[in-house]
């Protein structure tokens, strides 16, 4: 039996934090990745995101579900803490939703840009990251890396890190992924990677995959039905290759 467990965005009307997190992972070196984004509900960490320029997040779109509005929180470590020094919290003005992202329950055009009401102020903790320049599949067995706030293992009753979390994966043949998710996986906007015990969990979406140039993110945690375990080795981990939307994304940061 399968689920959405990415998209478990339901937040608790007083305690607790929606379920996000890294499996088999460590924790990142604190401000290591100035360009994560913790995108909050009244105070909960729902979704990851990554800061594209000084006045645009690039997230999944389904982290809007239910969660309306979000604080957009950037150069966050731990954020049970107020790290005065390093965060800044800033307010969404417009959300871009993929015009083809019709619900929750859709797998493809699973990506959204977050317009800032002001510019973030860029610094050692928060700095930008770059798109790829052109369309393209990054090849199988490329080391690369994800990383969230949260849940670090799969069970149910584990609790989420206050921390950020960062964990190795390796990109798969995306005939594999068709192989293993059918018509589900569409090889044209998605890669997806197979680690078994590692990887992202629950609620972990939107946030950068960043490969061999730390500067370029490759692709997002997308919303896709994934077993109800996280660390399940049959099924691969599937991302929105942001390559594929980049035209889309400079249309809409452009104005």
């Amino acid at each position: 039996m399968y689920l959405y467990l990415l998209i478990l965005l339901q937040l608790p009307s007083s305690t607790g934090a929606s379920e996000s997190g890294i499996v088999g992972g460590k924790i990142a070196k604190p401000h290591s990745r100035p360009y994560m984004v913790s995108l909050q509900h009244r105070g909960h960490h729902v979704c990851g995101g990554m800061l594209i320029r000084e006045d645009f997040v690039l997230t999944s779109a389904h982290c809007l579900k239910g969660t309306y509005p979000l604080t957009v929180v950037l150069g966050a470590h731990n954020l049970t803490k107020e790290e005065k020094k390093s965060r800044q919290e800033r307010k969404v003005s417009h959300y871009h939703r993929h015009p083809l992202h019709e619900n929750i329950t859709q797998l493809s055009y699973d990506i959204m840009l977050l317009k800032l009401h002001t510019n973030a102020f860029l610094n050692e903790y928060v700095k930008v990251i770059g798109l790829p320049d052109k369309v393209k599949h990054i090849p199988a067995r490329t080391k690369c890396s994800v990383s969230g706030w949260g849940k670090t293992k799969p069970d149910k009753t584990s609790g989420a890190a206050d921390v950020l979390m960062e964990v190795e994966v390796t990109m798969q043949f995306n005939f594999e992924c068709v192989n293993k998710w059918k018509d589900d996986f569409i090889s044209s906007q998605m890669i997806c990677t197979d680690d078994g015990q590692k990887g992202f969990c629950q609620g972990d979406s939107g946030g950068p995959v960043i490969c061999k140039n730390k500067n370029v993110a490759q692709g997002i945690v997308a919303s896709f039905r994934n077993p109800l375990k996280c660390d399940d080795r049959k099924f691969p981990r599937v991302y929105i290759n942001i390559s594929f939307f980049k035209s889309w994304i400079e249309e809409v940061i452009n104005g």
